[in-house]
């Protein structure tokens, strides 16, 4: 949406441009700050000024407002530095959008935050990563994480396996965070033998706030795409508050574990991957698949008729019986070693027998499911639930989706539930420190 004529001709007067410094002058009240870039959402009587605390404001202009300018920027901001650039022996990144607090911008009417609609709009905000790579930005969608679907996640696998047949570096996938560790465990699991890596990116803070995350995060995943020999799906978000390091965590294995905090995510029952630092420097801290010359293998069916129950002291056993006999596989976080009420144990038993594969995972997130341990495990076994190991819940969510519509038969089902495909899970836990 573009400015007014009332503010397009009071911009023009005093030969306004992104990045100078005005003072706006409005009902006895002078508000100077730099001119911010006029996008999409805006409100065409808007104008927004980043003030000297780092802060934007939007401005409404009335009829009283007077404007004048008080210096010219002295840098004029890329925002169009994407595809197209020229090689100069520089690798090539694919950014494929999704949406997200990473790729928004704030409405300064109403103080809501939309997804960015153009590639420009995705990466103008970091045209430092020109000088890592080659940009070939594109938006896939622009939704919020709570938004995908079993079909967002398999567009955007088609389009990871494109862009890296075509001989990308890697791909980079802006995304939104609260749902960002189901999209990245489907990936890995779609996406085989993966030749370069993928690493889904987000922010807690949209672009244009003063402590934006989008700016670092993207830049040290443009290195680490460059830099590291890895071949997998990763996430990477700040390892600590602070502007200093990002952590790269393998995509099965990732949760976030705060609602707002900068560095929210962390790899459960496993250390990350990787410790990248914002100054540049990169470190291998686990092992990991190595970057290849093959083909990506894409497997993007998805069984959509699975479930995902967390188990609580009074549950009604008929309601949990009707929810799972409408499914075709159901993933139930239980309490500690992987327990329910013993009345839920029959329905379980029901389910099972009429073809329903059952997986057992812990609320606890931190160790491993146990059914050999308590008389209620056993009683699982015997029924016939599969256990979880020490995956995450969402992930387990995740892996039976996958394995019901890629196995041939209830016995190979079984098999691959569990078996470690992508680093999932592992044989044995070990305790930090």
């Amino acid at each position: 949406m573009s400015y007014s004529t009332r503010v397009s001709e009071l911009l023009h007067n005093v030969h306004a441009n992104e990045g100078d410094t005005l003072t706006l002058a409005k009902q006895g009240r002078e508000y100077t700050g730099v001119l911010m870039p006029h996008h999409a959402f805006s409100d065409p009587e808007v104008i927004v000024l980043k003030m000297k605390s780092g802060y934007n404001i939007g401005v409404r202009i009335t009829e009283d407002a007077r404007l004048s300018k008080q210096g010219a920027a002295t840098e004029k901001r890329h925002r169009h530095r994407v595809a197209g650039l020229k090689p100069g022996g520089k690798k090539s990144v694919a950014v494929l959008g999704t949406g997200g607090t990473i790729a928004s911008y704030v409405d300064y009417r109403t103080g809501a935050v939309h997804p960015a609609l153009s590639a420009d709009d995705l990466v103008s905000a970091v045209p430092e990563m020109a000088e890592i790579c080659n940009i070939d930005a594109k938006v896939l969608f622009s939704i919020f994480s709570e938004n995908m679907r079993v079909e967002n996640w398999q567009a955007i696998a088609a389009a990871v396996a494109d862009r890296l047949d075509k001989g990308d570096e890697g791909c980079i996938i802006p995304h939104g965070t609260d749902t960002m560790g189901y999209t990245s465990a489907a990936l890995s699991f779609m996406l085989e033998d993966l030749p370069r890596p993928v690493v889904l990116v987000g922010a807690q803070r949209s672009s244009d706030r003063p402590s934006s995350d989008a700016y670092t995060n993207l830049l040290a995943s443009a290195r680490f795409c460059v830099e590291s020999d890895a071949a997998e799906v990763f996430v990477l978000m700040h390892q600590t508050p602070s502007d200093t390091m990002a952590a790269v965590h393998r995509g099965t294995r990732v949760r976030k574990m705060h609602a707002s905090r900068r560095d929210a995510f962390e790899s459960v029952n496993a250390s990350p991957v990787a410790r990248m630092a914002f100054e540049g420097e990169l470190t291998m801290l686990a092992p990991h698949k190595k970057k290849h010359a093959g083909k990506v293998v894409l497997k993007p069916d998805m069984e959509p008729s699975v479930g995902l129950l967390f188990f609580y002291p009074g549950m009604s056993h008929s309601i949990f019986e009707q929810v799972m006999l409408k499914h075709r596989g159901m993933v139930i976080a239980g309490t500690g070693l992987g327990h329910v009420s013993a009345d839920m144990v029959h329905s379980i038993k029901a389910a099972v027998k009429q073809g329903i594969k059952v997986v057992m995972t812990s609320q606890c997130l931190w160790g491993r499911v146990n059914l050999n341990v308590y008389d209620t495990g056993r009683d699982l076994l015997t029924a016939g639930v599969i256990p979880g190991e020490d995956m995450l819940p969402e992930t387990a969510y995740i892996k039976l989706m996958w394995v019901l519509a890629n196995s041939r038969n209830d016995e190979e089902a079984t098999r691959l539930m569990t078996t470690d495909l992508r680093g999932e899970m592992a044989d044995r836990r070990e305790l930090d420190g």
